[in-house]
């Protein structure tokens, strides 16, 4: 499986890359092969602020529905309109063009506390 180094991960399976003060959030290769087929992704939390752990959207697949869970404080700056009419991009591309939102993150600092590549790996074998 694929895990790029430079995002920083979180223990329930989103990725995070951060770009100055503005993060982009989506899942990892892992959590969209444990879902399977990601048919519906609702996130109604656009500018809204929420803290690290808090519930900002959900994901839908065939057989289950799961929360997403924002790896830090940040406000929901844009949600990825796309995925709308093909959230299979979730599971084909989870890094690029199935990324979910976009945040301004309060504390940048605090995505360096995340789980770095290696330790992700590791997390989940």
């Amino acid at each position: 499986m694929n895990f790029p180094s430079n995002l920083r991960y979180t223990k329930d399976h989103e990725w995070i890359l951060l770009e100055g003060n503005t993060a982009t959030i989506g899942i990892t290769e892992f959590a969209q092969r444990e879902l399977g087929d990601i048919v519906f992704v609702d996130i109604p939390t656009v500018g809204k602020s929420l803290e690290a752990e808090e519930v900002f959207g959900t994901v839908e697949a065939v057989k289950t529905v799961s929360d997403l869970f924002l790896p830090v404080a940040a406000t929901i700056s844009e949600v990825n309109e796309v995925l709308n009419d093909e959230p299979e991009l979730v599971n084909t591309d989870p890094y690029g063009e199935g990324w979910m939102v976009k945040v301004t993150v309060k504390n940048p600092a605090d995505v360096e506390k995340l789980l770095t590549a290696d330790e992700y790996s590791k997390l989940i074998n």
